[in-house]
């Protein structure tokens, strides 16, 4: 099916014309293995038929993206091209809190021992023994 015939395409045909998947075949492994959901219904196959208005759920690597399908497409074009034919509905991923950076000084008996605490462990190992 295309995008002429009824303003139908296969799912795993527009998640790769949308550039969310490098390959078709990637595209069509997710669909069909039933973490996509198409207006909230789970998706058990590729060659589902999807339309403009239609929601997906689906995840991409590390979060799950919800998309509105605004338009269909006729090819696999530019990302700017893809990225028209899409409304992206996912909350912002949750940024990493930053932490400080190392300050100059360092505490005391933290990280390596100076030359006087060498000295000092050095003097306690020969008396133990």
């Amino acid at each position: 099916m295309t995008a002429s015939d009824g303003g139908k395409i296969r799912l795993d045909k527009w998640l790769w014309h949308a550039r969310f998947f490098k390959t078709r075949g990637l595209a069509s492994e997710v669909a069909a293995s039933g973490t996509v959901r198409l207006n909230g219904e789970r998706v058990a196959k590729a060659s589902q038929a999807v339309r403009p208005g239609d929601v997906l759920t689906f995840p991409k690597t590390s979060h799950v993206r919800i998309i509105q399908i605004d338009a269909l497409g006729e090819r696999r074009g530019p990302a700017a091209e893809a990225q028209a034919l899409y409304t992206d509905l996912s909350p912002p991923p949750p940024k990493a809190e930053k932490s400080e950076p190392p300050s100059e000084e360092r505490e005391a008996g933290s990280g390596r021992p100076t030359k006087r605490d060498r000295r000092k462990i050095d003097a306690l190992r020969r008396t133990d023994s």
